[in-house]
């Protein structure tokens, strides 16, 4: 009976056409509308989800998918598209490339699931050592694998608790961390996320993002003592808060303070991590050390997996504390050591080439349209604002329309922040693909705003 899980890069090998670059669904990766949108089949299955979904769900147009390739993604009426969002910022080696796949499929013949929490298997193991060896910091580190970000949030929230027996936790606002209670708490996104849940897990206070001025002046004067503070939770950069990139001193000046206090500097890069940055977690840009960081979204390309790797000292819990039934699950685990392998390799790069590229055509369209505002971006993840062209006051439906006109154009992109638009295609995206789905950008912009600056 064969145990072994994948093996590293050095002993498997995956043959695929390209592995930057997977085939397109068909022979053309440049958008196609083959009928008005949503199509006849697409709008029959909308039909027929809105009788059985959850309200709860936010569909910001009519995208019906069937499959997907790269950064190629086609609905069921076999309408094309170019994706500018990678599935929220979650497929970071494109849809189905062939090397997660190959992974996928061994693994899943192998063995598909027994409880990590419970018993040992080799891919876990792979994945643990990996995710310590890439994450920063010199020293050892311990792993706890988890089914997704909000899961890593919550497991971070009660280690920080336990190892610093102290209860206060500090976010900053425009955070997002997740949706289940603990998490929540510590988000601070949209008033809607939070109405009707409470209470919350009480002792979480949040701060304006970018200074811990008001962490320092009001929080420890008026609301908690420094030595009652467990951890500090922050994203290097805000995901759903819209794409706010901090000034170093703030990142800097968050490390300070909590070392003074003996705080656990907890970094999210559940969004912002596995090269999306042009590095491998956009805290390097810092050149800062967290004390614990979370990781989701495009670990495994897809697959649910999540973690949170301390410093070894930090994850002292004894066994029981913790623990999950599909956590760290192996199939799960082999598409994260594909795609950690394929980021390394080369898309990580990609990131870091062509995010000046995009970068510099999203201030070009900031300064021809006037409703196009505060371009901004680090790697493949970059943002602009969506404003009224004449009172340049926060225009969200403006932005709900330039959002649907370039969908109905072809491009799949997704809002963030009050009027964000982000732009988080998968790392496998070509310059010509960017060039492509910017020009369809533009040409939605176009459509959809005031004339043009001349």
């Amino acid at each position: 009976m064969k145990l072994a899980g994948p093996k590293t890069s050095k002993s498997r090998k995956h043959k695929t056409s390209s592995p930057s670059h997977p085939p397109a669904p068909s022979d053309s990766t440049a958008p196609r509308m083959r009928t008005p949108l949503p199509g006849p089949t697409a709008a029959s299955l909308i039909e027929a989800d809105l009788r059985v979904s959850s309200p709860s769900n936010t569909r910001d147009y009519p995208l019906v998918v069937r499959r997907a390739s790269g950064c190629v993604v086609e609905d069921v009426d076999k309408n094309r598209f170019l994706d500018l969002a990678a599935g929220i910022a979650v497929c970071a080696t494109g849809h189905c490339h062939p090397k997660v796949v190959a992974a996928i499929r061994q693994q899943a013949g192998e063995l598909i699931h027994i409880c990590g929490s419970d018993f040992y298997y080799p891919v876990m193991v792979q994945l643990m050592q990996k995710l310590a060896a890439i994450t920063p910091g010199k020293g050892p580190k311990r792993v706890l694998l988890t089914n997704s970000g909000t899961e890593a949030t919550e497991a971070a929230f009660k280690l920080a608790r336990f190892h610093t027996n102290r209860k206060w936790a500090i976010g900053f606002h425009g955070a997002f961390h997740g949706r289940t209670m603990g998490s929540l708490s510590l988000t601070c996104s949209k008033a809607r996320q939070k109405q009707g849940f409470g209470p919350l897990v009480p002792m979480v206070a949040h701060s304006p993002y970018g200074s811990t001025d008001f962490i320092e002046n009001s929080l420890f004067k008026q609301q908690m003592r420094p030595d009652e503070v467990a951890a500090i939770f922050f994203e290097p950069i805000q995901g759903e808060g819209g794409y706010i990139i901090p000034e170093p001193p703030f990142v800097h000046h968050l490390r300070r303070l909590c070392d003074e206090h003996g705080i656990l500097l907890i970094c999210d890069e559940i969004q912002s991590g596995m090269g999306r940055t042009g590095k491998m977690w956009a805290v390097e840009h810092f050149g800062v050390v967290p004390d614990i960081m979370l990781i989701a979204k495009g670990v495994a390309s897809g697959m649910p997996i999540a973690a949170v790797v301390a410093q070894e000292p930090i994850m002292n819990w004894p066994p029981g504390a913790q623990g999950s039934t599909y956590g760290g699950n192996p199939v799960s685990c082999a598409a994260a050591l594909a795609t950690i392998e394929l980021v390394e390799a080369g898309l990580m790069r990609n990131a870091a080439v062509l995010g000046p590229i995009r970068l510099d055509r999203l201030r070009r369209l900031s300064e021809r349209y006037p409703c196009i505002v505060r371009p901004r971006g680090l790697g493949l993840m970059s943002a602009i604002d969506v404003v009224n062209p004449r009172s340049t006051k926060p225009d969200p439906a403006l932005r709900a329309r330039l959002l649907l006109e370039a969908f109905n154009r072809g491009v799949i992109l997704l809002p963030c922040g009050e009027t964000g638009v982000r732009f988080c295609p998968p790392l496998v995206i070509t310059q010509a693909q960017l060039t492509s789905g910017l020009d369809i950008f533009e040409s939605a912009v176009s459509a959809t705003s005031a004339s043009p600056r001349l």
